[in-house]
């Protein structure tokens, strides 16, 4: 069940309410019968994992090459990156 957060109008007093959804929003603070309202507070959500972010799905690029790759594979990242630099560069500027 969730827990509710409210804040009386009149006297400031905060509480904590643990609800199921179907019941009905507390109206009257316990403490000088004030107008209760509801606080919405923002939620701390940490995705962990793959999967989560747009990048996740993508293909290996030549940037993310390990570490201890060989140098056959960074040659031929090495050629790749001069092709497109050489495609880019004469490519009209919007």
């Amino acid at each position: 069940m969730p827990t509710y957060q409210y804040q009386c109008t009149e006297c400031g007093e905060g509480l904590e309410a643990v609800q199921k959804f179907t019941d009905d929003a507390l109206t009257v603070c316990p403490q000088c019968e004030g107008r209760l309202k509801k606080v919405f507070s923002a939620v701390g959500i940490v995705f962990k994992g793959s999967g989560f972010y747009r990048n996740d799905s993508r293909g290996a690029s030549s940037s993310s090459t390990p570490a201890g790759s060989t140098a056959s594979s960074s040659s031929s990242a090495t050629s790749s990156t001069s092709t497109s630099s050489s495609s880019t560069a004469s490519s009209p500027a919007a």
